[in-house]
């Protein structure tokens, strides 16, 4: 038997992680933009992600935070939904 997934657990955790990661790239960026630039853009095959980079501000930083855990909420929650509902019916 599948056990069910608590959807508020799961979203909880992942907009933790979410905003951890999120900070953690502010931090990395602030400390290091070019060598962080760089690390990010392979993330996206290569692609020159300098142009868009923007110079990192609290105000971007807290606002990007709220985004980012708002949309893990969200994501997670849906995931334990979709999971539990699947689990269900197999």
């Amino acid at each position: 038997m599948v056990e069910k997934l608590n959807a508020k657990v799961v979203s909880l955790s992942l907009a933790t992680v979410s905003g951890i990661l999120s900070l953690l790239c502010a931090f990395l960026i602030a400390l290091a933009p070019g060598t962080a630039v760089k690390f990010f853009g392979s993330i996206f095959h290569g692609m020159d992600i300098t142009r868009i980079a923007a110079p990192i501000t609290l105000s971007g930083v807290i606002t990007g935070l709220i985004a980012v855990v708002i949309v893990a909420l969200i994501t997670g929650w849906m995931f334990a939904v979709i999971y539990n509902y699947f689990a269900k019916s197999k």
